[in-house]
Parts: C-alpha cells; structure tokens; sequence
C-alpha cells in the first residue's frame, strides 16, 4: 500500500479521490488503488491478455510479447517513474495493467477491423472498450456489474475520446470537452505504454527477423545506443547486442522523462491534484529531443515491421475472420453463446446499433486462438 505520507501533495491519494460509481466498506488489509489492481488482475479479461496478439498473432511462436506481457511490461516501467516522482504506484500499476483490456484479438488489425463492422452502429475504439469491460462486462460481483473501479483508475483508462462520446461519459468525460489534464498517475501509465511497445516491439522484430539491425542503426538514437554498447562491452552475439541496446535505450527514456517531468512539475508548481488538472499542458512528458527519436522509432516500427508483408498477411487474416465473425453472429444470434445470444435479441427488438454491441462485445472479448477456430468453423 502505498502510504500517504510518502507521495507528493498532487499525486492521486485515497484521501483525494473521486471513489468508486456504487460506495463499498473500506478494505481492511489494502488501499483503494490495490483494491482495484488486485480485481483487474483477477479478471476474466485480464487472462485472456495472454493469448491475445502484440504485433505477432499468439501462433506465431511462444517468445513474442502478447498482450499480458506487455502490459506486465509497462507497469514496470510506470512504478519505477513513479516511486522516483513520488507519485502513487499503487494507482499507476492499476492502470497499467487494465490499458488494454478492451483490445481486440489481432492486436490493432482486429480493432480496425472490428470498427469498420461497427461503422453504422457508433463504431469501436479499444479505450472506450476497456472502460466497457471494466464497468459493464466483467461479471464478478453480487452488488454490482463490472469491476466498480475508482474514477481515478478509470480516467487513466481513457486516453483519448471523441466529443460526443465524452458528453455520453459524465464526469468521466469531462476533461474533454474542458480541455483539462489527467492525473499525474494516468499521464505516466500513457508514457509507459509508449515507452514499452515502441523499445519492446524493436526486440520482437529483431528476433522475428523482420527487421534487421543495420536498418534500425540508421536511426540517430538507435545508432547512438548501438555503439555505446559495442564500445562496452566489445563483440557480443547479435541477439545480446539487441537486448543490451534496447536496454539502453528503455534507461536513456526514462531517466529523461524523469528530468524532464521534474522541471515540468517544479515550473507549474501543482499543490493538489486538481492543479494538475488544469494546467495548460501535461507535466509528465519527454524533452524535445527524446519526444522526436520516440518519434522517429514509431514511424520507423510503421513503415518496417508493421507493414512488413508477413505481418500484413496477419492483418488481411485478421480482417477477413472478423468481419466473418461479425456477419455470422448479427445474421443469426444463436450462433453465440446463448447469454450472449439472448441480450442480443432482446436489444434488436429495439435497438439494432445496441444488439450490434453486444456482437461486438462478444467477438472483442475472444483470444486470437478462439477468434481463429470460430473463423474456420463457420467457413
């Protein structure tokens, strides 16, 4: 538990926060934000992370990152930047590790494709998807659906989202349409992530084979990392040498966004979380260089390894078993689990666009496994 007296005046405390949509007892042997750690990680879609697609669909091999490493990756990351910024790991870890819980099978491939089904019915946007399962389809509790998780872990969940969605969102959507900042908390789990899929899916695409180092080492950053290694340590097998220079890399990132935030924090002076909240920019960011080499390696990561041709065969897969999916479940709904299969009818009586969700929510939940041996069944 992380105890008040050891964070800063502005970070997210019990003592500050919003709570929970349906008010519980306190609990006895944890804080709040471990409450809502311990029911992410005891959820049914947090399982189901571990077989669900990073960038290489699951069989693809067993040594590529799936969504459930990744996301045990970046709270990692965001626990050791926030413990350095006194700010609460407790809470950061919660988000962390719940950021994903609406992703699709296939990774953006299965969300893309999944938004183009739902383009007549509000469309799908994994964010949106994961405050969806977290406060509506886990179903765990007597008192209440979904995880009843407090506001402050939940508004580190929605990264981003539209004006009319927000104005549908309540509270939650408010900053939107303000124009105001997250906590501290919900600014450093996005960065993590960032950090994370960009330097880790290097190392996938490294192993995979996909992209080749002397490509990256045209990349000023990469370069840069790639010869303090070598003037380290000398010859090293090729696999070590990406690992070392990754490393290098994740430890250069957070060290500047740790200096970098610091200043950001000590210029605007917050005193309370709500001071955060309304100042005119996020106070946990990068400086200006290390913004543009995150940059420059994203669009490198794009333009490389996820549009390299064998990872647009898994997209075209992706697409084509999705919109299957779709078509088959929402032409006849007993074609679903009949839990499933039941609210969709009782919605359509009504509301197509809401049976059409369900369908999707259904179909958002799946592993790329299971995603993958409905396909071939409904061939």
């Amino acid at each position: 538990m992380t105890t008040a007296n050891a964070l800063a005046s502005y970070a997210a405390s019990e003592h500050n926060s919003r709570g929970r949509a349906i008010a519980e007892p306190a609990p006895k042997y944890r804080g709040e934000y471990q409450r809502d750690r311990d029911r992410i990680i005891h959820s049914t879609a947090f399982r189901r992370l571990l077989y669900k697609t990073q960038v290489f669909v699951n069989y693809e091999g067993d040594m590529y990152r799936t969504r459930l490493t990744h996301s045990l990756e970046v709270a990692q990351i965001a626990r050791t930047i926030a413990r350095a910024l006194q700010l609460n790991e407790d809470l950061v870890e919660a988000i962390s590790l719940a950021h994903d819980l609406g992703h699709t099978p296939f990774g953006h491939a299965g969300q893309h494709a999944l938004n183009e089904c739902m383009r007549d019915f509000g469309g799908f946007e994994h964010n949106l998807q994961t405050l969806r399962v977290v406060d509506k389809l886990e179903e765990r509790y007597a008192l209440f659906t979904g995880l009843n998780l407090c506001f402050e872990t939940r508004e580190g969940l929605l990264k981003h989202c539209s004006l009319a969605n927000a104005r549908r969102l309540g509270d939650l959507g408010r900053r939107f349409i303000e124009r105001t900042q997250p906590g501290l908390e919900a600014q450093l789990a996005n960065i993590a992530d960032e950090i994370a899929y960009n330097n880790h899916d290097v190392d996938d695409g490294l192993r995979s084979g996909l992209i080749a180092l002397d490509q990256l080492a045209e990349i000023p950053f990469f370069a840069e990392k790639l010869q303090f290694v070598k003037d380290q340590y000398g010859d090293l097998e090729e696999t070590l040498l990406c690992r070392e220079v990754v490393r290098e890399m994740i430890d250069t990132l957070v060290t500047d966004l740790l200096n970098s935030s610091r200043s950001a924090i000590t210029l605007h002076a917050p005193e309370t979380i709500d001071d955060v909240r309304h100042a005119d920019v996020p106070l946990i960011r990068f400086s200006d260089p290390l913004a543009a080499s995150q940059l420059e390696l994203k669009r490198f990561l794009r333009e490389h390894l996820y549009a390299h041709p064998r990872v647009s065969l898994m997209t075209e897969q992706a697409h084509a078993t999705i919109k299957l999916l779709f078509d088959t479940f929402t032409n006849d709904f007993s074609t679903m689990p009949e839990n499933h299969a039941e609210r969709a009818r009782a919605a359509a009586v009504n509301d197509e666009a809401a049976a059409a969700r369900i369908v999707a929510d259904y179909i958002a939940g799946m592993t790329d496994r299971f995603a993958l041996e409905l396909g071939e069944r409904f061939r």
